[in-house]
């Protein structure tokens, strides 16, 4: 009896020591991110690590300014990961990304956009291929919808429009295939939830940031999933 009770210790410890560790994620977003973010790392528990661009709560007091969790365009973002990526200990297996809302602002009275269309290519271009080498998955998320008639009559410091959001969205996609970067498209699923979802000029109720966090977790959980399977 005894000498069953320990060869089944004995393999029990060994699938223990055999079964991979959960994955660790990453997620750098804008304030949409913010605010889906804690349902996210909900339905994430037991399928990865879940961690975040972080700050003391700054970025919650103006959602439309860039600082501390909220990642900013993909300037600041690529200039975060230069500098986050010097700490050996930051290696996340998958990180999450999006950027875009802030990268197409029209700062007033200028009317310039904040980020070009060339300089928006080549940022998401060298993140894809600085986080490549340091052994890191991106997985990209698509831009959610701005709707001109509703965000710029709210918007006095800045515009966006429908027409910049589908060109550089595009730009992301060409940049991601190219990269053989996954990509989840937020855009058409929160399009899909309809107008009535938005509760300022950009941000959504919380009934549909839960869905949002939904779809990304239901995503993300099969390509981790995939992901262990065929690395077994």
């Amino acid at each position: 009896m005894k000498a069953h009770l320990g060869v089944g210790l004995v393999l029990a410890i060994g699938l223990v020591a055999w079964q991979k560790p959960v994955p660790s994620l990453f997620l750098i977003g804008d304030s949409i991110s913010i605010q889906y973010g804690p349902y996210l790392e909900k339905y994430l528990e037991g399928i990865v690590t879940f961690s975040r661009k972080q700050d003391d709560g700054q970025a919650e007091k103006n959602l439309d300014v860039p600082v501390g969790a909220n990642g900013g365009d993909s300037r600041m973002v690529l200039s975060y990961l230069r500098t986050k990526l010097k700490d050996q200990a930051f290696r996340p297996d998958y990180l999450l990304l999006n950027c875009g809302l802030h990268d197409i602002k029209h700062n007033q009275p200028e009317g310039t956009i904040q980020v070009s269309e060339k300089e928006y290519r080549e940022n998401l271009t060298a993140i894809a291929q600085l986080l490549r080498q340091r052994n890191i998955e991106l997985i990209w998320v698509r831009t959610t919808p701005v709707v001109d008639t509703i965000h710029n009559p709210r918007s006095k410091a800045f515009k966006r429009y429908d027409a910049d959001l589908q060109k550089y969205n595009q730009i992301a996609d060409q940049v991601m295939a190219a990269q053989q970067v996954a990509s989840i498209d937020l855009y058409q699923f929160t399009q899909q939830l309809g107008i009535e979802q938005f509760t300022d000029h950009v941000h959504y109720k919380e009934p549909a940031r839960a869905l949002q966090a939904a779809y990304l977790a239901g995503y993300l959980q099969a390509h981790v999933h995939k992901k262990r399977v065929v690395s077994k």
